[in-house]
This record gives structure tokens, sequence and C-alpha cells, in this order.
């Protein structure tokens, strides 16, 4: 019988190989381990997962942030169950497994759930060999450059401006990122007139040394995508993110190949076809896979590959504070195709702190640059008080 690695070898020869994301290499097995547990613990804002191995070692990883108590349901029913009593080295394999036995189902919560369980299994790997998994992926410790990410439009462009200086004078951002429009706004702006006037007051707060990315939200038509894009090109942006409906994908190509500046997309999609499909019709330039949307750090880092052969850079997407910035910062270490910089969310720095005590040590900006904490796993350990409040539930062999 022809096995899933023999049909994607083959099938790559006949162009089949566009409707998988090719499997990574298997991880050397560890037979003499299963997963026995797989615990989840919930609190408002996202879920904390932790996998028991049969000789006790454990790990933590997390699912995606927000409606997190339906992607704690879906672990529990859909997921848990395609990973009790398998290998935990299996980690990739186990994650396509279980995404793909959902095929029924729209593959968002799914791959939230999984993700929660691949991330804890990179992490218990590391524990039981005593690596970081940057290490795990063949990466390296060096300091991170981040660019400081505005997630607000309430914010006024000149507050804006203002606020972005600030934190370039305490923390030493060298690169900013606006938001312009609206949320799938169908070419509304969040108020009249405050893209056009955002852009060049941004630029003229910040000069031409600090690098300004902005990001739509998947708000226009390709052609008012244009007209904003070339505004961006007159100040000096360095990209152009998600500037028409993510699922538009004729649309995005349309806007890349209008304009000179570089075009960045990808967070929301955890569909593989899809991912080929957008990289080969050139829709980005800038490939920004979600490690908790997308099914966990083997299938992220199997995009950044893709684009890597598509001649394109990754930046994982890390919108916020939670254990996703430390999965993505050691993704980003490990790839061979970064773009110059990492995202890194401001609001989380301004107060928004609600990811504060979910572990330690907590990742700060020094001199524009963050680095990936000492220690094995992921390196960092998951506070037991903040365990200990949150909802829990578990699924055990």
């Amino acid at each position: 019988m022809m096995n899933r690695r023999t049909f994607l070898e083959q099938s790559s020869r006949t162009g089949l190989a566009a409707l998988a994301l090719p499997i990574l290499p298997t991880q050397d097995s560890m037979s003499d381990l299963t997963i026995q547990k797989i615990e989840s613990f919930t609190d408002d804002y996202t879920t904390i997962v932790k996998v028991t191995a049969s000789d006790g070692s454990v790990g933590f990883g997390q699912m995606a942030p927000y409606n997190n108590n339906i992607t704690t349901q879906v672990l529990h029913q859909m997921v848990a169950h395609h990973f009790l009593g398998k290998d935990p080295y299996e980690a990739s394999a186990l994650a396509d497994r279980a995404i793909e036995i959902n095929y029924k189902y729209p593959w968002s919560f799914v791959s939230r759930a999984v993700a929660g369980v691949e991330t804890a299994l990179w992490d218990l790997r590391g524990q039981v060999e005593q690596k970081g998994v940057v290490e795990l992926l063949g990466g390296h410790r060096d300091p991170i450059r981040v660019y400081g990410s505005s997630m607000r439009r309430d914010i006024t462009p000149q507050e804006e401006a203002q606020r972005m200086a600030r934190l370039q004078d305490e923390q030493g951002f060298t690169a900013f990122k606006i938001r312009v429009g609206k949320p799938v706004g169908h070419n509304e702006d969040q108020w009249p007139g405050r893209t056009e006037e955002i852009i060049p007051t941004v630029r003229k707060q910040l000069d031409n040394s600090t690098e300004l990315l902005a990001d739509a939200n998947s708000c226009y038509t390709a052609d008012k995508a244009i007209e904003v894009g070339k505004q961006l090109q007159e100040h000096n942006y360095y990209f152009f993110e998600e500037p028409c409906p993510f699922w538009e994908l004729e649309w995005t190509a349309q806007v890349n190949d209008a304009l000179s500046m570089r075009i960045a997309g990808g967070e929301q999609d955890n569909d593989p076809a899809q991912w080929q499909r957008m990289l080969r019709m050139n829709a980005v330039d800038i490939s920004q896979p979600d490690i908790c949307y997308l099914g966990g750090l083997s299938r992220a880092k199997r995009v950044a590959e893709m684009a890597q052969a598509e001649g394109k850079t990754c930046v994982p997407h890390s919108a916020n504070h939670s254990m996703l910035l430390l999965f993505t910062m050691h993704l980003y270490n490990a790839i061979d195709n970064p773009a110059p910089f990492l995202e890194y969310s401001i609001e989380d720095i301004l107060g928004q702190d609600w990811f504060l005590n979910m572990y330690e040590p907590t990742i700060k900006v020094e001199d524009g640059k963050i680095r990936i904490p000492d220690g094995p796993g992921w390196g960092v350990q998951v506070r037991q008080d903040w365990l200990e409040k949150a909802d829990y539930q578990i699924s055990e062999t």
C-alpha cells in the first residue's frame, strides 16, 4: 500500500503536491514514550495545554487567544484522542493527521486546538533533551530585531506618532507598524481622512532611518488598495499588509503587481492549498503564518520553507505577548528566510497586560531587540498560580 510520504513524493512530480504541505522529515522516534494526558487550563483570554508522557515528562503549549472556550471544547471532543497513546516525538505527523481527519469541519478551530497540543509536544521534547526548541530546529538564540506593532485605530494620527516616538526613545525600536483603513471595511476609513493623515504624520515624526509598515486588515478593493499603497510608497513604507480581504487573492496579486513596495499577508490562512496558491501567484512577498492559527510550529515552519522555495521571506505573525510570542521567536531564529524584524505588540507594553501573569520570565525589548529566554523547551515557566485559577479539563488514555 502506498503511504502518505510516497504519495506526496510521487505527486510532486505530477503537480498534485500543491494540494498538501510536504511532510517534514520524520523526527527521531522515541518509541518507549507515549502521550498519556492532555490537560487544558482556560481563562478569559487563552488556553494553556499541558501534555504528559508515559515517563512523567511534561510540556506546555497554547492555543490561539480569544474564543478559546470554543477551541477547548474542540480539543477534548475532536482532537485529543488523535494524540493520546502516540509517540510525542511525532508532533508534525500527528498534527497533520488530527487536522486531516477532521476534514468535514472548518479548519480554524480544529487547527487552533491542534496547535495547543503540538506546541506542548515541542516543549516536552525540549525538556527531555534539555535543549531549546530553537536548537531542536537547528536555529540559534541571537537577539531578534522587532517592530513595534500598533493595534489601534481609535487613536489620532498625531497621538500615534507621538507614542511611537516615545517608545523609540525608551526602548530603541527601529521599526513600527500603523493601522490604516477599517477591518474588512469595504473601502471605508475608521473615520474620514484618517488614513491619508496618519501615513505622512507618522513618517514626519520618525525619520527615514525608522522602517514603517502599514496593515489594512482586509479593508480595500484592489483599486483602492493601490491608491493607498502609492501613498505608502511615497512616504517610504517598508510593507503593506493584508491590503485586500485575505480570501481575495487575485485582488492582492493585482496590488502586488501594481506597486513596487512589498506586500505581506497570510496570517489568517490555515489551508495548505491556499498557501501554495498564494505564494505561486505572487500575491505576497512576505509570508506571515501564525503558529496558533495554522496548527502548530511544524506546519508554520513548512510555510516558511514554501515561501523560501518561491524566493520570498517570512515574518511569522505574533500580535500579542502570550506564549505565541515565544513560539514565534523560536521559529524566527530557525528559518533561513526571515524578514528583517519580528512583530511585537506595543499595546501590551502600554497596559493591556492580560498575558503578564501567564509565564516567566516575560519578554522585554532592549535596544529594539528581544531575546529567547535561556533554558530548555520554550525557555519559560508557566506560572502555577495562573494554572490554579483557570478552568480545567483533561483527556487521558
